[in-house]
Formats: C-alpha cells, sequence, structure tokens
C-alpha cells in the first residue's frame, strides 16, 4: 500500500571538495573482532559521509546506513557478511578495512573498478544530519538479485538477512525486492530499515512506493518519526503512524525511533514498549544512531545462552516466534543503549557488546507493555 502524499523536491547537489587536512575515516582504534560464524547478511550501500565542519572543511567518515549496520552487527559479535562489492579505490579499500576491523566478512573479498559513492552530509545544530548523494555508477551497485541469492545460499548457517534506505531506490527494486521475497520464501528472518532518503532521487511517489513493497516482506521493520512523514502514513501522532504502518504490512515488530524521545517496538499481538535514556545525552551528532539501534535490535533478538538468553531460532516458531514482555524489554534496552552510545562520538562509532552491556548497569526507562 502507497499512502498518498504531496511530492517532495530533492536537495539540490553541491559538489564536495574533500580538505586535504581533513582526518581519514576508517576502521575504530581496536584491535579486530573475532570472525563469528555467519548469521546475518547484509546488502546495501557502502560510502563516504562527506561531514561538512564549522570552519567548512569536509572530515571523511566511512558510513552509508547499510554499511554502519553492518560494521555495528559485527562489533556486536554477530557474525556478518556483507554482500555487495567493494571499490578499488582509496575510499573501498578504507570501506573495506573497517568491515575487517569488525570481523565481517565479504561476500565479494576481490574489489571492483566501479568508484565508491558519496554523501554530502550537513548537520544542524542538534547534530541531527541531511545528505546530499553521489552514487552512479558506484561499487556498491554492482550486484544482481541472482548474485545476492547466490551468496547466500553459501552460507549454511544464515538465519537473518537485513537491507534498507538507499538500497531501496526505485531504480534499485529489480534487484533487492526479488532478493527479498526469496529469502523470505526461504525462512529467513527479513529485516528492512525504510529510513528514506529523499534527497538521493529524483522521483519521491517510486522511492515510497518501493520502499512499501520492501515492507511488505519484513518480519522486523524499522522506521524513524521522520520516515513516516515522508511516507505520509495516516495518523494524529508518530505512534498512530506506526502502527497504521504495522497493520498494512505482516511484520512481527515494528521499531520506531524518536530521536530524544526514545523509542517504542511494537509487535504484532499488540503489545507495545517504550523507552527513553533517563537523563539527556551529551550528543556530538546523530550520524548513524538509527544504524546502531537495529544493529542492537537484532543481537538482542538473535543472542542466546552464550549471552544469557534463550535461543528464539530454536523455538518452534524459530526467530520469528513472538517475544513475551521481559525479552522484548531487553531487545529495546540494548537498541537504546547502542543507540546512545553512538550518539555521545563522532560520526558512526559503533558500540562493541561489551560497551552496551556496561551502558545497561544504568538502564533506560523502559514503560510498562501496552497492548
Amino acid at each position: 500500500m502507497v499512502f498518498p502524499t504531496q511530492p517532495n523536491p530533492a536537495a539540490g547537489a553541491v559538489q564536495p571538495v574533500l580538505s586535504a587536512t581533513a582526518p581519514a575515516g576508517g576502521p575504530p582504534p581496536h584491535a579486530p573482532a573475532p570472525v563469528a560464524a555467519v548469521r546475518v547478511a547484509t546488502a546495501g550501500e557502502a560510502l563516504f559521509d562527506l561531514i561538512e565542519e564549522a570552519d567548512g572543511r569536509l572530515r571523511p567518515c566511512a558510513g552509508g546506513a547499510v554499511y554502519n549496520l553492518t560494521r555495528a552487527l559485527g562489533l556486536q559479535g554477530v557474525g556478518t557478511t556483507y554482500l555487495n562489492p567493494l571499490s578499488a579505490d582509496l575510499l573501498g579499500r578504507r570501506l573495506a578495512d573497517g568491515l575487517h576491523g569488525a570481523g565481517v566478512r565479504l561476500a565479494h573479498p576481490a574489489p571492483v573498478q566501479a568508484p565508491s559513492a558519496l554523501a554530502l552530509a550537513t548537520l544542524d545544530a542538534e547534530g541531527k544530519a541531511s545528505y546530499s548523494f553521489y552514487r552512479d555508477g558506484v561499487a556498491d551497485r554492482q550486484v544482481t538479485a541472482e548474485s545476492l541469492n547466490a551468496a547466500c545460499a553459501a552460507l549454511p548457517g544464515l538465519q537473518v538477512v537485513a537491507t534498507g534506505c538507499l538500497a531501496l531506490v526505485a531504480q534499485d527494486a529489480g534487484i533487492y525486492q526479488p532478493w527479498l521475497a526469496a529469502q523470505r520464501a526461504a525462512g529467513r528472518l527479513v529485516v528492512v530499515d525504510a529510513n528514506l532518503r529523499l534527497s538521493a532521487v529524483d522521483d519521491a511517489p517510486a522511492y515510497r512506493a518501493n520502499v512499501m513493497a520492501a515492507l511488505q516482506q519484513a518480519h522486523l521493520i524499522k522506521v524513524s518519526d521522520d520516515d513516516l512523514e515522508a511516507l505520509a502514513v495516516p495518523g494524529a501522532n508518530a505512534l498512530e503512524r506506526a502502527r497504521t504502518l504495522q497493520q498494512h504490512t505482516s511484520a512481527q515488530w515494528l521499531a520506531l525511533t524518536l530521536g530524544p524521545a526514545g523509542a517504542w517496538l511494537l509487535q504484532r499481538d499488540g503489545v507495545a514498549l517504550h523507552a527513553q535514556e533517563a537523563a539527556p545525552l551529551a550528543v556530538v551528532d546523530t550520524v548513524g544512531a538509527g544504524d546502531c539501534f537495529l544493529a542492537g535490535l537484532v543481537t538482542a533478538l538473535l543472542a542466546g545462552p552464550e549471552r544469557g538468553e534463550d535461543a528464539l531460532a530454536s523455538r518452534p516458531g524459530g526467530l520469528t516466534t513472538l517475544l513475551g514482555p521481559d525479552r522484548l524489554r531487553r531487545v529495546l534496552q540494548h537498541a537504546l543503549a547502542s543507540a546512545s552510545h553512538c550518539v555521545e562520538q563522532a560520526g558512526c562509532t559503533p558500540p562493541r557488546y561489551a560497551d552496551v552491556q556496561q551502558r545497561l548497569g544504568s538502564r533506560p526507562r523502559v514503560a510498562a507493555p501496552q497492548g
């Protein structure tokens, strides 16, 4: 279902100029994370954010929503494979270094000759980013539905596939829509982050329609309040819009992020939880916060006995089994703590699992179940 809306023209493009003195983006200053058995495969954009500083210089940071999610999963100890190719250029090598440093495997270890994508990010007074994208003919788009499905078929322990954001532009519908349908049919948990970037497209209605089609394949959806407005989902407030969106899909769970106002996690049976940090955070910027939030959700869903939880995959309904309120609460807490860690750092700096557990020593507020 596509919710009717007025067209929203794409933001004007600005040619980025990279300062020679800007710090290089790359892997975090940690020892490489161990490579775990692959349980998650991600597909979508990997690019370099050029973040405008107060003095006009551009600070390069490895990014892209799917790339950030992939690194964040790896750093939390979730075995993850990134399905798209990376460029042989300098930026592509740094993107690959960032994934290797997080313990992520590459489905295409050999780089391609197409260039890396770029995004020019401008921060407002609250640290919230807006973007202009440069993605024609870039490396991460050198894929097909057949190549994605073949890469997943080669991963016998694969349980979850995840995508979203720029992978959902209408021009790439022939790549990601058949792949999502095939992976859902294969019994894998499908995760889709709406994460709309209207400035990346010329045809906003087609983009919205393609996002809605992808959400129909998802077991787990993540949206922000801004996403719901961009999709023109009806409702008096963000929570009502989120409920409406879930009702128009078959998703078991829908996560709604609200920035400083925390997040909701809605379950298909009507149970809903809200979480919010007990005190205001020292926000540096919000780059990658939603990606770290989603990584925290997936990490907590996949947690098994080694992390003090029962393994959902071993239940009769598998990973799509509805959760009890206590488990749902822990999943939301872990996701919120993952995002909170990120916003207190510059750029997308995902936490390791131990960082999240340490932060959870002072738990965020979680409301009683509703439904």
